[in-house]
């Protein structure tokens, strides 16, 4: 039989475990970057699970929702957690996985009035939201008033559609938008697992590519 032994490893080790995957001076970007997430659902809790894993060095996460067993086929939560504020479980899922990274949670919903002070630590903003006047005010805000942040939005990652027309688009050097940009969840069968997660992955990828310096302005 064989003994199950719950070991963290030490800072020194996670560090270096990741330097030997990405590279010293690469894994240096990831660590000291500060990335913010918007909305904790499909998207947001991927995203945060993929970034994570990546050892970037902290993430903001805003949500102002509970876990719902509506949620549990596409989103990075437990059944355990249901009823929890999406900040706070999923913050102990991502500290489970990356025992050192730093999370901020902001449990509240986001607004004009609040959206500068919110974001204004984060060097690139993920925008995860489901609804269309909340994602709109959230681009429109941080492309008039921070426009010195990167921001990857989404949009169109619904139904059983090919997993192909899922892209990146970039729209100026700052702002980028993952999905089929067509899709929509009232069109039919609505939200798949596996679609929103390549969406999610998407805005993930693009997130570590802007950090890595591969995506430079124009």
């Amino acid at each position: 039989m064989w003994e199950v032994v719950n070991i963290i490893p030490t800072k020194e080790e996670w560090q270096s475990a990741l330097e030997e995957r990405h590279g010293k001076k690469l894994q240096e970007k990831f660590s000291s970057a500060v990335v913010c997430i918007c909305g904790l659902g499909g998207l947001g809790s991927n995203i945060a699970v993929a970034l994570a894993r990546a050892g970037i060095g902290k993430l903001i996460l805003i949500d102002f929702d509970r876990v719902d067993i509506t949620n549990l086929h596409r989103q990075q939560y437990k059944v355990c957690q249901l009823g929890e504020y999406k900040t706070n479980a999923l913050k102990e899922n991502l500290l489970e996985i990356a025992p050192y990274l730093k999370v901020e949670i902001h449990t509240q919903r986001l607004t004009k009035d609040n959206i500068t002070q919110l974001l204004k630590d984060a060097d690139i903003i993920c925008e995860a939201l489901d609804i269309a006047e909340f994602k709109a005010m959230l681009a429109n805000e941080v492309l008039e008033k921070m426009p010195e942040k990167y921001l990857v939005s989404a949009s169109g990652m619904a139904g059983m559609g090919d997993a192909n027309l899922i892209k990146t688009r970039k729209i100026t050097s700052r702002f980028y938008i993952c999905g089929d940009e067509v899709s929509d969840v009232n069109d039919g069968i609505g939200l798949i697992s596996s679609r929103v997660m390549l969406c999610a992955a998407h805005q993930a990828h693009i997130v570590l590519q802007i950090i890595s310096e591969r995506r430079k302005l124009q």
